[in-house]
């Protein structure tokens, strides 16, 4: 008696697009193109065009210098760069796109829309605040959430933002990103010396000057007191001084740019993390920092601002505390809370860790993640143009034989 045997079923194929590859702060875009359950073609925005995940440009090789040749005969030189991720997302048979930051959704929508692939926008800070950048894409955005499938969003107040900017209430899921707990564990912040870790690029929005203001006061109560500051960035060399100015400076280590690896290890061996995010005159905005997550997930109770999607993972006063932007008072009395009492710091943070692996482990985010593609996938909900149209700028692809 013969039995039909079931085709293996098909794995699914999805382009990631993003821009900068290997920006060390962006580990959350490494994570996706790593651990989604499809085949993922990586494409990267560097330099002036495309290039695939290992650094080939998009256009053909006698094409490279397709800029200068553009430029001689007045030629369309992002038509062409269109064309050619049009060309590269029909030829490996692309079933969705996930472009990382609005701004490269912005870039590459019309050429989905023309190709027929559903396109999901994931959105994660600037992208969605930042004055500047909004007055350039938002025409743009205007008509890519007309056509998008779904738009994410990492932060209960980005999806807020979203819907402000226009798009819809109902293609706006809450997705925010998560952390490997495997890695990211072990604190012990009931025998640490009172020593505090802060990860993050030294940028306004980050405001680590005022950090360093909070600390000051924490150092006056606590002459034993450390701070610990991770990252770089335009405002590292001022904070270096400003720490100098405050005679912080054998209480104030920089330590630079550091592996995740290093950053594990060091959250095993303090106190409590620290964070005092705000929202600049130009509108910037955190989505929900990983540092943040990562803390909890490690074991530390998290001292930051009311900022972002902060306040979506610490729950102030059961695994850390909150405060106001600027309001470095009161960072420093909760900090010195911290530094005073030990039980305090280590009941924080086993409460941290357990809220992050029931709400921020990063196999749940990918999951999260994964089902607003698959459902892209299933029922493109995408608007492909007529045939006889051709979209020559900003993205769009033109007609190809």
């Amino acid at each position: 008696m013969s039995r039909t045997v079931a085709a293996p079923k098909q794995v699914p194929v999805i382009c990631v697009v993003a821009s900068l590859p290997g920006t060390y702060s962006e580990t959350f875009i490494q994570a996706h193109i790593e651990r989604l359950p499809a085949h993922v073609e990586p494409i990267y925005l560097h330099g002036v065009g495309w290039q695939k995940g290992d650094g080939q440009p998009l256009l053909n090789p006698l094409l490279r210098s397709a800029a200068a040749v553009a430029r001689e005969f007045n030629v369309d030189f992002e038509a062409l760069q269109a064309w050619a991720l049009y060309r590269y997302l029909k030829r490996h048979r692309v079933q969705a796109v996930l472009a990382e930051y609005g701004v490269n959704g912005a870039r590459v929508f019309r050429v989905c829309r023309r190709a027929g692939i559903p396109l999901v926008v994931h959105f994660h800070g600037f992208d969605a605040y930042k004055h500047g950048r909004l007055a350039q894409v938002s025409p743009a955005y205007a008509e890519m959430f007309g056509m998008v499938a779904a738009v994410v969003a990492v932060s209960h107040d980005m999806e807020k933002q979203l819907a402000t900017l226009g798009a819809p209430r109902d293609k706006i899921v809450y997705c925010p990103c998560g952390v490997d707990l495997a890695s990211f564990s072990g604190a012990d912040p009931a025998s640490a010396p009172p020593t505090f870790l802060a990860v993050g690029r030294f940028v306004e929005k980050k405001a680590p000057h005022l950090t360093l203001l909070a600390f000051r006061k924490v150092v006056d109560a606590f002459p034993e007191a450390r701070l610990i500051m991770a990252g770089t960035g335009t405002l590292h060399q001022a904070c270096m001084q400003l720490a100098a100015g405050l005679r912080l400076s054998e209480h104030v280590s920089f330590r630079g740019v550091i592996s995740h690896r290093e950053v594990a290890a060091l959250m095993q061996r303090v106190r409590g993390f620290v964070q005092h995010s705000i929202r600049p005159e130009d509108g910037d905005s955190e989505g929900t920092p990983v540092a943040v997550i990562e803390a909890g997930a490690a074991g530390l109770p998290v001292v930051a601002t009311a900022h972002g999607g902060i306040g979506d993972v610490i729950v102030h006063g059961e695994t850390g505390f909150l405060v106001r932007e600027g309001d470095i008072d009161a960072m420093a009395d909760y900090m010195i809370q911290l530094a005073s009492d030990a039980a305090l710091a280590a009941r924080l943070g086993r409460q941290a860790r357990a809220r992050v692996a029931a709400q921020f482990s990063l196999d749940t985010s990918i999951a999260r993640l994964w089902s607003v593609l698959d459902r892209a996938i299933a029922e493109p909900s995408v608007v492909v143009q007529p045939a006889h149209t051709v979209v020559a700028r900003p993205d769009g692809a033109p007609e190809v034989p």
